[in-house]
């Protein structure tokens, strides 16, 4: 049973990426000149995450015979090259205007949508058993207690390999809990969860992972550890 600040959390980033935040993420993860110098910076830093997930799986060389759950998918960054690169992938997120923008996306650079789709889900609702259980720059927005109920229940639907993000919890990365002050307006952001990765990593062991590939992406306001995790 969730707990009541969990509900908070959920509500809070449900909301948020419905409404205040929908337009001002879509606009970082877009290609627009309209964002600020940290904004610019945001993206550059997602999109190396986003580089660096799908060079492991290309370099695997087996993408065309896996299925893929894109968990917090966003506007697609993530599920449309993969789907590109040949994968079946099943793309989801907690918030309705961000899978609408996804879906729109799709269709406008595949020429073939049939290998990707999009619903609306809680993370923690999602069902079924896929190859590779993919969840990028999501656990940012929950402390380390409700991750590590996202990260389990992810497990159990990863037949192979589960790959996610998050924020490393050390001082000099404190600035990520403060990237809001740098955006206009009364509600500016989500709260910033930083987790340490010797407590991630025991959460994935515990239910059964052990760590193959590792990766660092730091960019000046971005800064998110890569885990790529296998079944045992």
């Amino acid at each position: 049973m969730e707990t009541l600040d969990q509900q908070n959390d959920k509500a809070i980033v449900k909301d948020y990426f419905n409404q205040t935040g929908f337009d001002r993420w879509r606009r970082i993860y877009g290609e627009t000149e309209d964002v600020n110098k940290v904004q610019k910076k945001i993206r550059i830093g997602h999109q190396k995450t986003i580089d660096t997930v799908v060079d492991w799986l290309q370099d695997d060389g087996n993408l065309e015979n896996i299925s893929i759950c894109d968990a917090g998918c966003g506007v697609g960054s993530l599920s449309i090259p993969l789907a590109q690169a040949g994968a079946t992938v099943f793309a989801s997120d907690i918030s309705e205007k961000m899978v609408g923008e996804a879906q729109e996306k799709a269709k406008s650079i595949l020429k073939d949508t049939s290998k990707v789709s999009f619903a609306v889900s809680d993370l923690e609702a999602l069902t079924g058993k896929y190859d590779t259980v993919i969840c990028l720059d999501v656990l940012i927005h929950y402390p380390t207690e409700d991750a590590a109920k996202m990260i389990s229940h992810l497990a159990s639907l990863a037949e192979s390999r589960l790959i996610i993000s998050f924020a490393p919890k050390t001082c000099l990365l404190f600035v990520l809990k403060k990237i809001g002050e740098f955006f206009p307006g009364p509600s500016k952001t989500t709260r910033a969860y930083q987790h340490k990765e010797s407590e991630i990593v025991a959460i994935l062991e515990d239910n059964g992972f052990s760590i193959k590939r590792t990766g660092m992406t730091s960019v000046s306001f971005y800064y998110s550890r890569i885990l790529e995790a296998v079944r045992n």
